[in-house]
């Protein structure tokens, strides 16, 4: 279980997450929901160690990941991967070696640094892409790809690290309609087949209510709401987003069947 205990991240007398105290169980799909500013995205990197709390602190399995150093942060962040909006790949790379970089943290230094990836290491590579339909494309130089295509590249990639946890930091913001389905069910996909805990900002309750069952909603650093995606109603919605929430919250969207999901539209052609 990851465990969240009076987390709180200052910046000068500003606090961006003020005490904020969550249990996410193994195998939850876990949507933090809320306006630009409220804290999400500082939540979900003081909890894979790219930011350090001022208070509090994040337990994993009853162990303290958070103040980790050295060799044990590179491990943490290894069981902990982060997907980002912008995808963070190396645009001139090709999208194998983009994606074979999830395995940095379980490979010498210097093989990663010449380029001797194993055979197995390639393999588990290619069959991630091949996961989600984009094998074909493992020797184009990622900066070539859509939007969609580079955003499951990096999710192939951070499933290169064997993670336990995803964190998946508005994975969606840069995305059109199609290619916005296609990576949220991806990332249901991988929550649903492999038990991967899945924590994903999101600005849409549309979207959060479709694929996540608990949200976690954010104003101004602090929990405001914490439940099912369904007991998310008018007055959650007025006090996360202001009066313009109200159309959204009143009226949740039809769910999406899971076999619909399965059945999505080819991604190669995405």
């Amino acid at each position: 279980m990851l465990k969240l205990e009076g987390v709180t991240m200052n910046y000068g007398r500003r606090a961006a997450v003020d005490d904020v105290s969550l249990d996410l169980r193994p195998g939850s799909f876990v949507g933090v929901i809320g306006r630009s500013g409220a804290g999400k995205s500082t939540l979900l990197r003081m909890i894979n160690g790219l930011a350090q709390p001022t208070g509090g602190r994040i337990l994993w399995q009853g162990q303290q990941v958070s103040g980790l150093r050295g060799a044990a942060r590179r491990r943490w962040h290894a069981r902990c991967a982060m997907v980002f909006q912008q995808f963070n790949l190396a645009g001139r790379l090709d999208v194998l070696t983009n994606t074979l970089t999830g395995r940095l943290n379980h490979v010498p230094l210097h093989r990663s640094l010449l380029g001797l990836w194993s055979r197995e290491d390639r393999a588990m590579a290619f069959a991630a892409l091949e996961r989600f339909d984009i094998a074909d494309l493992a020797a184009q130089r990622a900066g070539q790809l859509s939007g969609g295509q580079q955003q499951r590249v990096a999710i192939a990639r951070a499933l290169m690290q064997e993670p336990e946890i995803i964190l998946a930091d508005e994975p969606i913001a840069s995305l059109d309609p199609r290619n916005t389905a296609v990576v949220m069910d991806t990332l249901a996909r991988i929550n649903r087949d492999d038990g991967i805990t899945v924590v994903c900002n999101l600005h849409s309750l549309e979207i959060a209510r479709r694929y996540c069952d608990r949200l976690v909603g954010l104003s101004a650093g602090r929990v405001v709401f914490d439940g099912p995606a369904r007991d998310l109603g008018e007055d959650a919605a007025r006090a996360l987003y202001g009066i313009e929430a109200e159309a959204a919250a009143a009226t949740p969207p039809q769910e999406q069947p899971q076999e619909a999901r399965a059945k999505s539209p080819s991604y190669a052609q995405v």
